[in-house]
């Protein structure tokens, strides 16, 4: 898979590996590696029809207003549960936390998951996946929601860069099964941050 309650008004490297770099340059990086990944045959989800014209993905214009730190309220004891795809396939998965925040002043709340899947790979047991849809999706965004890949914190907080937003595999080509946000991850939001539609 590629993959509180403030907002975070100065630019943050909470999930950059490399601290020389600004908030800005970071996620610059971070679109060439996207675009580099697309436009590789051997990584891209993109149809060959779509490979051969390709250029590079779509972006919003990165907003710092869109990176925040949430509260992270884990929660216990959740029952697995089987969120639906773009398939008949099943992805089953748990939810792990809540993150808490707000954007433009309004509170907000996420449900985040786990894959029992990736969770039970040592190198995915920290995975945590948040897909969600936002007023954008249609309308500048693709319709069918987006993801985020986070990790799991070692506090009581986590950031969320919305910038990092991509969209599911199956936005680009029907062989993939993509889970679909359940509707709690509704945002009655715009998230112009990530990455737009791709047409």
């Amino acid at each position: 898979m590629r993959m509180l309650i403030f907002m975070i008004a100065l630019p943050l490297l909470a999930q950059s590996q490399d601290s020389s770099l600004t908030y800005f340059e970071h996620l610059e990086r971070h679109r060439l590696e996207m675009n580099q990944e697309f436009a590789d045959p051997e990584e891209s989800p993109l149809t060959k029809e779509a490979l051969d014209t390709f250029t590079a993905l779509p972006f919003y214009p990165v907003d710092s207003q869109y990176c925040v730190k949430a509260r992270f309220i884990r929660t216990k004891g959740e029952k697995p549960f089987e969120m639906p795809t773009t398939t008949d396939r099943k992805a089953i998965y748990e939810k792990y936390a809540e993150a808490h925040f707000e954007i433009k002043g309004q509170p907000l709340v996420l449900n985040i998951y786990q894959s029992h899947r990736l969770r039970a790979m040592e190198e995915h047991k920290n995975h945590l996946f948040l897909p969600f849809k936002d007023w954008t999706n249609g309308n500048g965004s693709y319709g069918g929601g987006r993801f985020m890949d986070l990790k799991i914190p070692e506090g009581d907080t986590i950031i969320l860069d919305f910038n990092k937003a991509y969209n599911p595999y199956c936005a680009y080509n029907d062989r993939y099964s993509c889970p679909i946000p359940p509707r709690e991850n509704h945002l009655e939001i715009a998230i112009e941050a990530g990455v737009k539609a791709y047409h």
